[in-house]
Protein backbone atom coordinates (compact mmCIF):
# COMPACT_ATOMS: atom_id res chain seq x y z
CA UNK A 1 0.00 0.00 0.00
CA UNK A 2 1.16 3.29 -0.66
CA UNK A 3 2.37 5.55 2.16
CA UNK A 4 0.54 8.61 3.01
CA UNK A 5 3.62 10.81 2.05
CA UNK A 6 4.09 10.59 -1.85
CA UNK A 7 7.41 8.29 -1.51
CA UNK A 8 10.01 9.95 -3.68
CA UNK A 9 12.63 10.26 -1.01
CA UNK A 10 14.82 7.84 0.37
CA UNK A 11 14.41 9.18 4.12
CA UNK A 12 17.18 9.04 6.59
CA UNK A 13 15.46 7.44 9.57
CA UNK A 14 15.98 10.47 11.50
CA UNK A 15 13.47 12.62 13.08
CA UNK A 16 14.60 16.09 13.75
CA UNK A 17 12.70 17.98 16.56
CA UNK A 18 14.79 20.88 17.47
CA UNK A 19 17.28 22.96 16.01
CA UNK A 20 20.33 25.35 17.98
CA UNK A 21 22.68 27.30 15.32
CA UNK A 22 24.84 24.64 13.91
CA UNK A 23 23.07 21.68 15.79
CA UNK A 24 19.83 19.72 15.46
CA UNK A 25 18.47 17.83 18.44
CA UNK A 26 16.31 14.30 17.67
CA UNK A 27 13.52 13.10 19.03
CA UNK A 28 15.77 10.77 21.27
CA UNK A 29 17.49 13.51 22.36
CA UNK A 30 20.80 13.02 20.40
CA UNK A 31 22.54 16.07 19.15
CA UNK A 32 23.75 16.49 15.69
CA UNK A 33 25.81 18.86 14.32
CA UNK A 34 24.54 19.91 11.11
CA UNK A 35 26.74 20.46 7.63
CA UNK A 36 23.92 20.21 5.38
CA UNK A 37 21.83 23.25 6.75
CA UNK A 38 18.61 21.87 4.89
CA UNK A 39 20.85 21.33 1.65
CA UNK A 40 22.39 25.23 2.18
CA UNK A 41 19.29 26.76 3.33
CA UNK A 42 19.73 27.58 6.84
CA UNK A 43 22.00 30.29 6.13
CA UNK A 44 22.16 31.80 9.54
CA UNK A 45 21.47 28.37 11.49
CA UNK A 46 18.44 27.35 13.36
CA UNK A 47 16.18 29.71 15.19
CA UNK A 48 18.69 33.01 14.82
CA UNK A 49 17.23 34.98 17.07
CA UNK A 50 16.88 38.08 14.51
CA UNK A 51 15.12 35.43 12.13
CA UNK A 52 12.58 34.68 14.88
CA UNK A 53 12.08 38.05 15.35
CA UNK A 54 11.61 39.32 12.01
CA UNK A 55 8.80 36.33 11.55
CA UNK A 56 6.97 36.26 14.68
CA UNK A 57 6.88 39.98 14.66
CA UNK A 58 5.46 39.70 11.16
CA UNK A 59 3.04 36.42 11.81
CA UNK A 60 1.20 39.22 14.44
CA UNK A 61 0.85 42.02 12.05
CA UNK A 62 -0.45 40.45 8.23
CA UNK A 63 0.49 36.85 6.49
CA UNK A 64 -0.82 36.71 3.29
CA UNK A 65 -2.63 39.54 1.11
CA UNK A 66 -1.50 38.38 -2.83
CA UNK A 67 0.28 40.33 -5.02
CA UNK A 68 -2.84 42.34 -6.05
CA UNK A 69 -1.91 44.94 -3.62
CA UNK A 70 1.26 46.59 -2.67
CA UNK A 71 3.53 44.74 -0.48
CA UNK A 72 5.76 46.77 2.09
CA UNK A 73 8.05 43.95 3.20
CA UNK A 74 8.64 42.58 -0.89
CA UNK A 75 9.23 46.48 -1.75
CA UNK A 76 12.19 46.59 1.05
CA UNK A 77 13.24 43.68 0.10
CA UNK A 78 13.71 44.21 -3.38
CA UNK A 79 15.66 47.39 -2.50
CA UNK A 80 18.44 45.43 -0.21
CA UNK A 81 18.84 42.87 -3.37
CA UNK A 82 18.98 45.96 -5.72
CA UNK A 83 21.34 47.52 -3.88
CA UNK A 84 23.49 44.34 -3.53
CA UNK A 85 23.59 43.19 -6.97
CA UNK A 86 24.16 43.82 -10.67
CA UNK A 87 20.07 43.87 -10.81
CA UNK A 88 17.64 46.87 -11.61
CA UNK A 89 14.77 44.00 -10.44
CA UNK A 90 13.31 41.37 -8.73
CA UNK A 91 10.47 39.09 -8.77
CA UNK A 92 9.70 37.04 -5.67
CA UNK A 93 9.09 33.38 -6.04
CA UNK A 94 8.60 30.30 -3.74
CA UNK A 95 11.78 28.55 -4.49
CA UNK A 96 14.37 27.85 -7.11
CA UNK A 97 12.11 25.96 -9.51
CA UNK A 98 9.69 28.47 -9.81
CA UNK A 99 12.90 31.17 -10.19
CA UNK A 100 14.21 28.50 -13.23
CA UNK A 101 11.05 28.91 -14.72
CA UNK A 102 10.68 32.24 -14.63
CA UNK A 103 14.54 32.95 -16.01
CA UNK A 104 13.26 30.78 -18.96
CA UNK A 105 10.11 32.71 -19.74
CA UNK A 106 12.01 36.25 -19.21
CA UNK A 107 14.83 35.47 -21.63
CA UNK A 108 12.38 33.87 -24.44
CA UNK A 109 9.97 36.81 -24.19
CA UNK A 110 13.07 39.16 -24.13
CA UNK A 111 13.65 37.97 -27.51
CA UNK A 112 9.99 37.84 -28.47
CA UNK A 113 9.86 41.53 -28.01
CA UNK A 114 12.79 42.51 -29.72
CA UNK A 115 11.37 40.76 -32.83
CA UNK A 116 13.55 37.89 -32.94
CA UNK A 117 10.99 35.27 -31.84
CA UNK A 118 13.33 32.46 -33.01
CA UNK A 119 15.72 32.77 -30.62
CA UNK A 120 14.06 30.30 -28.22
CA UNK A 121 17.57 28.48 -27.65
CA UNK A 122 18.99 28.05 -24.31
CA UNK A 123 22.32 25.96 -23.52
CA UNK A 124 23.11 24.45 -20.38
CA UNK A 125 25.91 22.40 -19.01
CA UNK A 126 26.25 18.54 -18.44
CA UNK A 127 25.66 17.98 -14.39
CA UNK A 128 23.69 20.62 -14.25
CA UNK A 129 20.36 21.44 -11.76
CA UNK A 130 18.11 23.84 -12.35
CA UNK A 131 15.32 22.33 -10.29
CA UNK A 132 12.71 19.36 -11.06
CA UNK A 133 10.17 21.22 -13.14
CA UNK A 134 9.60 20.14 -16.74
CA UNK A 135 11.66 23.19 -17.93
CA UNK A 136 14.54 22.47 -14.92
CA UNK A 137 15.08 19.07 -16.19
CA UNK A 138 14.80 19.95 -19.59
CA UNK A 139 17.78 22.34 -19.18
CA UNK A 140 19.57 20.08 -17.17
CA UNK A 141 19.12 16.59 -19.59
CA UNK A 142 20.32 14.08 -17.87
CA UNK A 143 18.90 10.59 -17.62
CA UNK A 144 18.54 10.72 -14.19
CA UNK A 145 16.42 13.86 -14.29
CA UNK A 146 14.28 12.81 -17.78
CA UNK A 147 13.34 9.24 -17.69
CA UNK A 148 10.00 8.67 -18.04
CA UNK A 149 8.84 12.40 -18.00
CA UNK A 150 8.71 12.80 -21.77
CA UNK A 151 8.36 14.83 -23.89
CA UNK A 152 10.73 17.18 -22.44
CA UNK A 153 10.35 20.53 -23.54
CA UNK A 154 11.90 21.80 -26.64
CA UNK A 155 14.84 24.65 -26.77
CA UNK A 156 17.48 23.51 -24.44
CA UNK A 157 20.68 21.82 -25.45
CA UNK A 158 23.57 20.53 -22.86
CA UNK A 159 27.37 21.09 -23.46
CA UNK A 160 30.06 19.78 -21.27
CA UNK A 161 31.18 21.35 -18.22
CA UNK A 162 33.40 23.77 -18.60
CA UNK A 163 33.69 23.35 -22.51
CA UNK A 164 34.35 27.03 -24.01
CA UNK A 165 34.60 24.97 -27.41
CA UNK A 166 31.90 23.07 -26.99
CA UNK A 167 29.77 25.92 -25.68
CA UNK A 168 30.79 28.27 -29.06
CA UNK A 169 30.12 25.41 -31.34
CA UNK A 170 26.21 24.87 -29.91
CA UNK A 171 25.33 28.03 -30.86
CA UNK A 172 23.17 28.68 -33.27
CA UNK A 173 21.13 31.79 -34.89
CA UNK A 174 18.09 30.36 -32.59
CA UNK A 175 20.46 30.37 -29.03
CA UNK A 176 18.81 33.13 -26.93
CA UNK A 177 20.73 32.53 -23.50
CA UNK A 178 23.54 30.20 -21.74
CA UNK A 179 22.75 29.53 -18.53
CA UNK A 180 25.11 28.07 -16.48
CA UNK A 181 25.77 27.61 -12.24
CA UNK A 182 28.76 29.56 -11.05
CA UNK A 183 29.31 26.74 -8.76
CA UNK A 184 27.56 22.78 -9.78
CA UNK A 185 25.84 21.89 -6.02
CA UNK A 186 24.22 18.61 -7.04
CA UNK A 187 26.48 18.27 -9.44
CA UNK A 188 29.02 17.58 -7.09
CA UNK A 189 30.70 21.46 -5.95
CA UNK A 190 32.00 22.07 -9.26
CA UNK A 191 33.26 25.73 -9.01
CA UNK A 192 33.62 26.79 -12.95
CA UNK A 193 36.99 28.90 -13.19
CA UNK A 194 36.75 32.55 -13.13
CA UNK A 195 38.39 32.66 -16.03
CA UNK A 196 35.71 30.46 -18.21
CA UNK A 197 33.46 32.59 -16.56
CA UNK A 198 34.63 35.54 -17.71
CA UNK A 199 35.28 33.86 -21.12
CA UNK A 200 31.62 32.80 -21.08
CA UNK A 201 30.51 36.66 -20.20
CA UNK A 202 32.67 37.65 -23.36
CA UNK A 203 31.11 35.20 -25.39
CA UNK A 204 27.70 36.16 -24.81
CA UNK A 205 28.31 39.63 -25.15
CA UNK A 206 29.98 38.65 -28.84
CA UNK A 207 26.70 36.83 -29.59
CA UNK A 208 24.11 39.25 -28.50
CA UNK A 209 23.19 36.43 -25.65
CA UNK A 210 21.67 37.00 -22.96
CA UNK A 211 23.49 35.44 -19.58
CA UNK A 212 21.58 33.88 -16.58
CA UNK A 213 23.09 32.77 -13.48
CA UNK A 214 21.67 30.14 -11.45
CA UNK A 215 22.74 31.17 -7.70
CA UNK A 216 20.01 29.11 -5.99
CA UNK A 217 22.93 27.19 -3.98
CA UNK A 218 25.63 28.92 -4.31
CA UNK A 219 24.59 32.63 -3.54
CA UNK A 220 23.57 34.90 -0.50
CA UNK A 221 27.15 35.01 0.77
CA UNK A 222 27.55 30.87 0.14
CA UNK A 223 30.96 31.30 -1.24
CA UNK A 224 32.23 34.34 1.13
CA UNK A 225 30.71 36.74 -1.94
CA UNK A 226 27.10 37.92 -1.93
CA UNK A 227 27.10 36.08 -5.21
CA UNK A 228 29.01 33.77 -6.29
CA UNK A 229 29.61 35.42 -9.40
CA UNK A 230 31.57 38.21 -8.35
CA UNK A 231 34.88 36.31 -7.60
CA UNK A 232 34.77 36.55 -11.27
CA UNK A 233 34.29 40.12 -11.52
CA UNK A 234 31.53 39.60 -14.13
CA UNK A 235 27.28 40.49 -14.29
CA UNK A 236 24.29 38.32 -15.86
CA UNK A 237 21.32 39.24 -17.11
CA UNK A 238 19.37 37.22 -15.07
CA UNK A 239 20.24 35.57 -12.48
CA UNK A 240 17.91 32.87 -9.92
CA UNK A 241 18.74 32.62 -5.96
CA UNK A 242 16.41 30.98 -3.16
CA UNK A 243 17.83 28.69 -0.54
CA UNK A 244 20.01 31.09 1.38
CA UNK A 245 17.67 34.34 0.67
CA UNK A 246 14.97 32.97 3.02
CA UNK A 247 16.94 31.50 5.94
CA UNK A 248 14.77 28.57 6.23
CA UNK A 249 11.61 30.22 5.22
CA UNK A 250 10.16 28.89 1.78
CA UNK A 251 11.21 32.30 -0.55
CA UNK A 252 13.00 32.71 -4.11
CA UNK A 253 13.68 35.46 -6.55
CA UNK A 254 14.45 36.47 -9.84
CA UNK A 255 17.35 39.75 -10.29
CA UNK A 256 17.85 40.54 -13.91
CA UNK A 257 18.29 43.65 -15.45
CA UNK A 258 15.94 46.51 -16.56
CA UNK A 259 17.29 45.60 -20.34
CA UNK A 260 16.81 41.68 -19.65
CA UNK A 261 13.32 42.10 -17.80
CA UNK A 262 11.54 44.09 -20.42
CA UNK A 263 9.36 42.24 -21.80
CA UNK A 264 8.10 41.30 -18.49
CA UNK A 265 5.06 43.54 -18.06
CA UNK A 266 1.41 43.50 -16.07
CA UNK A 267 -0.36 39.97 -16.68
CA UNK A 268 2.97 38.06 -18.16
CA UNK A 269 4.11 36.44 -14.98
CA UNK A 270 2.88 35.99 -11.40
CA UNK A 271 2.94 33.93 -7.96
CA UNK A 272 -0.42 33.75 -5.56
CA UNK A 273 2.33 33.11 -2.45
CA UNK A 274 5.49 34.60 -3.89
CA UNK A 275 7.06 37.58 -2.26
CA UNK A 276 4.37 37.49 0.68
CA UNK A 277 4.71 39.85 4.09
CA UNK A 278 5.87 36.56 5.74
CA UNK A 279 8.74 35.59 3.57
CA UNK A 280 9.74 38.98 2.53
CA UNK A 281 10.09 39.74 6.54
CA UNK A 282 12.15 37.02 7.15
CA UNK A 283 14.09 37.51 3.85
CA UNK A 284 14.81 41.53 4.81
CA UNK A 285 16.41 40.18 8.01
CA UNK A 286 19.23 37.73 6.25
CA UNK A 287 19.87 40.36 3.98
CA UNK A 288 20.76 42.95 6.81
CA UNK A 289 23.12 40.38 8.10
CA UNK A 290 24.81 38.21 5.55
CA UNK A 291 25.03 41.33 3.12
CA UNK A 292 27.64 42.83 5.56
CA UNK A 293 31.29 43.46 4.37
CA UNK A 294 32.44 42.22 7.42
CA UNK A 295 30.26 38.77 8.04
CA UNK A 296 30.94 38.01 4.43
CA UNK A 297 34.93 38.34 5.00
CA UNK A 298 34.39 36.18 8.19
CA UNK A 299 32.58 33.59 5.64
CA UNK A 300 36.22 33.78 3.74
CA UNK A 301 38.14 33.43 7.06
CA UNK A 302 35.99 30.51 8.08
CA UNK A 303 36.17 28.39 4.88
CA UNK A 304 39.69 28.95 5.01
CA UNK A 305 39.57 27.23 8.66
CA UNK A 306 37.70 24.44 7.94
CA UNK A 307 39.31 23.47 3.97
CA UNK A 308 42.63 23.58 6.13
CA UNK A 309 41.40 21.07 8.99
CA UNK A 310 39.69 19.22 5.86
CA UNK A 311 43.26 18.64 4.21
CA UNK A 312 44.41 17.10 6.83
CA UNK A 313 41.73 15.08 7.05
CA UNK A 314 42.29 13.53 3.54
CA UNK A 315 45.92 13.38 4.14
CA UNK A 316 45.22 11.22 7.05
CA UNK A 317 42.68 9.24 5.45
CA UNK A 318 43.66 8.66 1.60
CA UNK A 319 41.67 5.13 1.28
CA UNK A 320 38.08 7.09 2.49
CA UNK A 321 38.58 10.77 0.62
CA UNK A 322 40.54 12.42 -2.31
CA UNK A 323 40.03 15.62 -2.02
CA UNK A 324 38.66 18.76 -1.17
CA UNK A 325 36.63 21.60 -3.80
CA UNK A 326 34.53 24.31 -3.85
CA UNK A 327 34.54 27.85 -2.65
CA UNK A 328 33.47 29.39 0.76
CA UNK A 329 31.32 27.34 2.95
CA UNK A 330 30.13 25.68 0.12
CA UNK A 331 32.74 23.19 -0.11
CA UNK A 332 32.57 18.84 -1.12
CA UNK A 333 34.45 15.77 -0.35
CA UNK A 334 35.16 13.92 -3.34
CA UNK A 335 34.97 10.48 -2.09
CA UNK A 336 37.16 7.50 -2.50
CA UNK A 337 34.81 5.00 -0.57
CA UNK A 338 31.13 5.24 -1.86
CA UNK A 339 29.96 8.63 -0.61
CA UNK A 340 26.63 7.07 0.72
CA UNK A 341 29.11 4.95 3.38
CA UNK A 342 30.41 8.53 4.49
CA UNK A 343 27.02 9.79 4.60
CA UNK A 344 25.63 7.11 6.81
CA UNK A 345 28.56 6.81 9.03
CA UNK A 346 27.84 9.84 9.62
CA UNK A 347 24.54 10.02 10.85
CA UNK A 348 25.82 7.37 13.74
CA UNK A 349 28.72 9.86 14.55
CA UNK A 350 26.10 12.57 15.01
CA UNK A 351 27.20 14.74 12.08
CA UNK A 352 25.04 15.74 9.08
CA UNK A 353 26.18 15.83 5.72
CA UNK A 354 25.04 15.53 1.82
CA UNK A 355 25.51 13.90 -1.11
CA UNK A 356 26.11 14.51 -4.71
CA UNK A 357 27.01 13.77 -7.90
CA UNK A 358 30.79 12.75 -8.82
CA UNK A 359 30.83 10.93 -5.41
CA UNK A 360 30.88 13.49 -3.23
CA UNK A 361 29.88 14.54 0.26
CA UNK A 362 28.53 17.96 0.19
CA UNK A 363 29.71 20.36 3.43
CA UNK A 364 26.99 23.67 3.52
CA UNK A 365 27.52 24.18 7.31
CA UNK A 366 25.39 27.76 8.20
CA UNK A 367 27.58 30.59 7.38
CA UNK A 368 27.67 31.79 11.04
CA UNK A 369 29.17 28.44 12.27
CA UNK A 370 31.16 29.38 15.41
CA UNK A 371 35.28 27.91 15.11
CA UNK A 372 34.62 25.92 18.00
CA UNK A 373 31.65 24.02 15.50
CA UNK A 374 34.13 23.50 12.68
CA UNK A 375 36.39 21.96 15.19
CA UNK A 376 33.92 19.65 16.02
CA UNK A 377 32.57 19.01 12.82
CA UNK A 378 36.35 17.95 12.03
CA UNK A 379 37.00 15.52 15.07
CA UNK A 380 33.66 13.62 13.91
CA UNK A 381 34.11 13.71 10.03
CA UNK A 382 37.83 12.13 11.67
CA UNK A 383 35.19 9.27 13.80
CA UNK A 384 33.50 8.84 9.95
CA UNK A 385 36.59 8.43 8.27
CA UNK A 386 37.68 5.52 11.06
CA UNK A 387 34.42 3.72 10.87
CA UNK A 388 34.74 3.72 7.05
CA UNK A 389 37.74 2.14 6.76
CA UNK A 390 36.84 -0.23 9.21
CA UNK A 391 33.59 -1.56 7.38
CA UNK A 392 35.81 -1.82 4.38
CA UNK A 393 38.21 -3.91 6.04
CA UNK A 394 35.27 -6.27 7.58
Amino acid sequence: MIPSVLPTYNRAPLNFVKGEGSWMIEADGRRFLDLGAGIAVNALGHAHPALVSALTEQANAIWHVSNLYEIPQQQALADKLVDNSFADTVFFTNSGTESCELAVKMARKYWFEKGQPEKTDIIAFEGAFHGRSSAGISAAGSEKMTKGFGPLLPGFAQVTWGDLNALNAAITDTTGAIIIEPVQGEGGIRPIEDTALQAIKALCEEKGLLLILDEVQCGVGRTGKMFAHEWAGITPDIMMVAKGIGGGFPLGAVLATEEAASGMVAGTHGSTYGGNPLACAVGGAVMDIVADAEFLADVSRKSGLLRQKLEGLIAAHPDVFEEVRGLGLMLGLKCKAANMDVVNAGYDAGVVTVPAADNVVRLLPALNITDEDINEAVTRLETVANAVTAQAQG
